[in-house]
């Protein structure tokens, strides 16, 4: 599916509207960041599904060969350096092929991650105020 083709309104939609081989990709995806940070709100953002916890988690997408994985920061790829290794990474993206199984408890520590990032930035901000 063309990225710009639906403006997508839910993470429903927008996996329902993928390829067939693709769906339970992204469904296991959801539902590996939904339990990685459950009280993250699920959005859709830059017409791609999104999770937000005191500021953006992370966002997925798929694409013509791979899923694309959103939210990478410069201190998440050093800390996950090794076991990113085996997948193309750019500027906070991180592709993980179809030919390839999905690295979901790789997806949870970088989650949980984020989610810590996002807790301990908003938790600063609050003594600052």
């Amino acid at each position: 599916m063309e990225a710009t083709a639906t403006k997508f309104k839910t993470v429903d939609e927008y996996i329902s509207l993928q390829p067939k081989n693709v769906k339970p990709l992204l469904q296991q995806i959801r539902k590996t960041i939904k339990e990685a940070a459950p009280d993250a709100e699920e959005l859709i953002s830059y017409n791609m599904p999104g999770y937000k916890l005191k500021g953006m988690l992370v966002y997925f997408a798929a694409w013509k060969e791979h899923i694309g994985f959103y939210g990478a920061s410069s201190t998440l790829v050093e800390k996950f350096k090794k076991e990113l290794s085996a997948y193309e990474i750019s500027k906070g993206t991180i592709k993980f092929p179809f030919d390839q199984q999905l690295p979901l408890p790789l997806i949870t520590k970088i989650v949980k991650y984020r989610a810590k990032e996002n807790l301990e930035k908003a938790a600063a901000k609050s003594i600052k105020k």
